[in-house]
């Protein structure tokens, strides 16, 4: 089992940059790979970027590439997202996602980002 716990949401106006962390514990050995999705009211939930926990190839959505950075520090464990030029579109909760080497699924529980305009 893997156990995920977000940090870094909160208010910011448009233009201002926040940086999310995704704290794993448990069998974080078994972590193939991490990422971080969105969901916004009414909206479903998508796909914000990943990275490999081997080579740290990373993936964005198109909405992000060039504003958001993916990171992870495999000796803490934990998992960034840096977000810079944050736009009103880019509200939502945004929760943290690990996939096991079994395919299992792990969530965080969520942190709210909002950005006002």
């Amino acid at each position: 089992q893997v156990q995920l716990v977000e940090s870094g949401g909160g208010l910011v106006q448009a233009g201002g940059s926040l940086r999310l962390s995704c704290a794993a514990s448990g069998s974080t050995f078994s972590i193939t790979t991490m990422g971080w999705y969105r969901q916004a009211p009414g909206k479903q939930r998508e796909l914000v970027a990943t990275i490999t926990t081997g080579g740290g190839r990373t993936n964005y959505a198109d909405s992000v590439k060039g504003r958001f950075t993916i990171s992870r520090d495999n000796a803490k464990n934990t998992m960034y997202l840096q977000m810079n030029t944050l736009k009103p579109e880019d509200t939502a909760v945004y929760n943290c996602h690990a996939r096991g080497d079994w395919y299992e699924d792990y969530w965080g529980q969520g942190t709210q980002v909002t950005v006002s305009s």
